[in-house]
């Protein structure tokens, strides 16, 4: 039992090391880790946090419309699938994360790095474009998600103040406005693990929406005395069937997006502590937020479905209505507000800190980036002001609400970068670093397995991009800019 602790750990990692290896330095240091980095302090438990922040997103509201879509056989069993292929890629992504030895290997901190650590070359600025454009297409998104909620508790306020005779149209630019000061305000906080109580709060706030939702289902289903829908999903004559093949199409979307979480997954890698390794510990965490996720999508979906058969609507909180007990529907939609404030940055965090440190390495003289300005915060520790940082966020989070207000029948839209996002993102350059790294043969039975889930998956975003983009032509046929109202 004499051996040292940190040989201890090299055990329970698997790694068979000859015992007299000489321990890095960084297991002694305190404070400080083999990059010269702060210590990491993240546990299986805040990257599960993080993982279900960043999923359970407003897209568990659109599962139900997308099992309307597809059925009850075909529904429940695409939503296995899909969380499966997510798992199966994120472990492999997880391999990634450290270059070469996954104890001590050379550290990737951004998606952007691994792929260019472990592929290089063009994929890395396809990869850069691709999950940027998916990160400005979230934060388009969840504005608008964002202000619907908003909407949604200030009409219901008002048509029973009406008694139900006043049905309360108004527009959602305020809205979105108001959902970008605060975005502004919330952008300013430098860095993604100094938010650790906002990921807490957000998971909290998604199980509250998300549980309302389902209670309510659960309650209509046994108000009806009958479960809705059917083993084939919508019936032929309340769509026609192109319609129907479309929605189809478009319902894999939506659920690829419910579960688009690969893309900051190695930004939350690094937020965890070693040892045991990284990659260890992050399977453990995205095996959990996983099976967490995809019981907690299985729930309100189907009961989303059995609560109103063919009619689901696109966004589960609207379909209850106007009716009692509507303080519920307030809290839930309230709920959902809170939670997308903190989505929002939790994705938008890696893009930022993108972009300023290319600027700090492009212009390194200039004092306008480089330089901190120390304002002192009673009862915190100063706050350091950076010019080019207000600038560049406040910048990001004004054009994205803009193009909202412009858009804001984003669902689609959304569905289009669910579609876009989860191939590439999710399933090809993981597959690619996966076989690079692990050095697997080309034609092997190994290699031909993944380049077949590949394909498959391919196969799936192309028809879920065309679906969603359908969605979008008929969207135009009535659309007039900035004068949208619900």
């Amino acid at each position: 039992m004499g051996e040292s602790a940190a040989t201890n750990n090299h055990h329970q990692c698997g790694q068979v090391f000859d015992i007299s290896v000489d321990v890095p330095p960084h297991f002694s240091s305190k404070g400080i880790d083999d990059d010269g980095r702060p210590q990491r302090t993240g546990t299986v438990w805040t990257a599960s946090a993080h993982i279900i922040t960043a999923v359970i997103g407003s897209g568990v509201l659109s599962l139900a419309w997308a099992i309307a879509q597809l059925g009850w056989i075909a529904g429940p069993t695409v939503m296995f699938l899909f969380s499966f292929v997510i798992y199966y890629t994120s472990t492999l992504l997880a391999d990634c994360y450290r270059s070469g030895d996954p104890l001590f290997g050379k550290r990737n901190y951004t998606y952007m790095d691994a792929v260019r650590s472990n592929l290089g070359g063009s994929k890395v600025k396809l990869c850069g474009l691709i999950q940027y454009l998916n990160i400005f297409g979230v934060a388009i998104g969840y504005t608008i998600a964002a202000s619907i909620s908003m909407m949604a508790i200030k009409r219901s306020n008002c048509f029973h103040e009406s008694g139900g005779k006043n049905p309360c149209h108004m527009s959602s630019n305020p809205y979105m406005i108001s959902f970008g000061i605060t975005q502004i305000l919330f952008s300013q906080i430098p860095d993604f693990d100094q938010i650790w109580w906002l990921s807490i709060v957000a998971a909290v706030m998604s199980f509250t929406y998300s549980s309302i939702g389902l209670g309510l289902g659960v309650a209509i289903v046994a108000a009806n005395g009958t479960i809705g829908g059917s083993f084939t999903g919508i019936s032929i004559g309340t769509v026609t069937q192109t319609q129907k093949i479309w929605r189809s199409f478009q319902a894999l979307g939506d659920i690829a997006f419910a579960y688009s979480f690969s893309i900051i997954l190695i930004e939350i890698q690094d937020t965890v502590k070693s040892p045991p390794s990284e990659a260890k510990t992050m399977k453990k965490a995205t095996l959990i937020s996983t099976s967490v996720t995809t019981l907690f999508y299985m729930l309100c979906g189907c009961m989303g479905y059995a609560a109103f058969g063919d009619l689901s609507p696109g966004n589960l909180l609207t379909g209850f209505g106007f009716y009692n007990p509507f303080w519920l529907l307030d809290i839930a939609n309230a709920a959902i507000v809170i939670h997308l404030i903190g989505a929002y940055q939790v994705y938008c965090q890696p893009l930022f800190a993108f972009m300023e440190k290319y600027a700090a390495e492009k212009w390194p003289e200039n004092k306008l980036i480089t330089k901190d300005i120390k304002i002192p915060v009673p009862f915190f520790q100063p706050y350091n002001l950076n010019l080019f940082r207000l600038g560049w966020r406040s910048g990001f989070v004004i054009l994205t609400t803009v193009i909202s207000m412009l858009l804001p029948f984003f669902n689609d839209v959304v569905g289009i970068l669910g579609a876009f996002g989860f191939w590439p993102l999710t399933v090809y350059f993981p597959i690619e670093m996966y076989i690079a790294q692990k050095k697997i043969e080309k034609w092997s039975t190994r290699w031909i397995c993944l380049q077949m889930l590949s394909i498959a998956c391919l196969i799936i975003s192309v028809a879920a991009a065309a679906g969603s983009i359908a969605g979008v032509v008929l969207d135009l046929k009535v659309y007039r800019p900035f004068k949208t109202s619900y």
